[in-house]
């Protein structure tokens, strides 16, 4: 192997990145795209082959960087878990920030997070195909790599498996998603995002080990796989969430549950638009579509429901998210209807250790 001429160090946003394309869990992308994939990305959400991808995953670094490299270059990534890979380089260029922002998030608002993080990262971009030379340890006990998630689904039978993706601990309205899906699939895999998020959104270890009492006490355990996705949010909306069943085609799922704001934030997004996007594309990622409204207790009907089966829209869901934490911060579980007790004691003592109230 070519000795690296240089040594780059990456944040864990990029290091999960090169970690998930190293494992192929961003298949067909072996690698960071070069400039004629992600233009091609940013105007049709295809590479320049064609291929359905709706998110550009490049390598940004410093000018310095950019101009100490030419093609063929091999260098070296590092990353705060521990990862070491080489990326062989096919091409530097520039990317384009604003443009990149409007297709992608549809707003160029810095107050929106993921556009905040666009605009602070480097322009210029090195692209080409990633080795993983020692895997990175995020720490958790469940899986993380793709093919450790295959195996585990086909040493179960699995036939059809519906993933879940969230940023979220879980709550009764995701518990209810959960259920109808594995009233129709063979498995379910709860996949929730470990990496890099907001920094008021409650710590991934927090939110891992609720899905663990939840599924402890309220799952069947043959039919429900646990694993770690430990990718950043990027906070794309429809993008994202095509993104994410994308992804969770290449960790095994033949069905992808969807929600009417998935991977949104801040208003920022039409109603509804990503669940229509992942139906739109759904036959070309080879996977089923499982699309929800959201879901919440109503005390009339005296069972969580979504609009489809519950006719009485002012009841549902009359405990908000402020209110949950306010409840949680002073040490009180939530009602039964809207949090799992189990659930609740887990968010309790985080707080009661110090976790930082996310505000409304």
């Amino acid at each position: 192997m070519t000795s690296p001429v240089l040594e780059i160090a990456v944040d864990a946003a990029v290091e999960a990145d090169v970690a998930l394309l190293g494992w192929g869990a961003y298949a067909p992308l072996d690698g960071f795209m070069g400039a004629d994939d992600y233009r091609s990305v940013l105007n049709e959400m295809r590479r320049a082959d064609g291929t359905l991808f709706p998110l550009p995953v490049v390598l940004p670094v410093d000018e310095r960087t950019a101009e100490a490299v030419t093609p063929g270059d091999t260098v070296a990534i590092t990353g705060p878990h521990g990862l070491v890979a080489h990326l062989v380089v096919r091409e530097r260029f520039r990317r384009e920030p604003r443009r990149e922002a409007w297709a992608v998030y549809q707003t160029d608002q810095t107050a929106h997070p993921g556009v905040r993080a666009l605009f602070a990262q480097p322009t210029w971009c090195l692209a080409g195909p990633v080795a993983l030379l020692t895997e990175p340890v995020f720490g958790y006990p469940e899986p993380v790599r793709p093919q450790d998630v295959r195996a585990a689904i086909q040493a179960r039978g699995w036939r059809t498996v519906a993933a879940f993706q969230t940023r979220n601990p879980i709550h009764r309205g995701h518990e209810y998603l959960h259920k109808v899906a594995l009233e129709t699939c063979d498995g379910l895999l709860l996949h929730p995002l470990t990496g890099p998020s907001q920094a008021e959104d409650v710590p991934a270890p927090v939110r891992l080990a609720t899905y663990r009492v939840a599924v402890a006490h309220y799952y069947p355990p043959d039919r429900v796989l646990l694993a770690a996705y430990p990718a950043a949010m990027r906070f794309a909306g429809p993008r994202e969430a095509l993104f994410h069943a994308l992804v969770r085609r290449n960790y095994g799922a033949t069905h992808f549950i969807v929600g009417r704001d998935a991977a949104g934030v801040g208003g920022y997004y039409p109603p509804d638009e990503a669940r229509r996007l992942v139906e739109r594309y759904a036959d070309e990622l080879g996977l089923t579509a499982l699309a929800f409204a959201d879901a919440a207790y109503c005390p009339r009907c005296e069972t969580v429901a979504t609009e489809r089966s519950c006719p009485h829209p002012e009841a549902r869901g009359s405990l908000s998210g402020t209110a949950v934490r306010r409840l949680l911060k002073e040490g009180v579980r939530p009602p039964t209807t809207v949090m799992r007790p189990e659930v609740a004691d887990v968010l309790i003592r985080a707080f009661g250790e110090g976790l930082p109230d996310p505000g409304p």
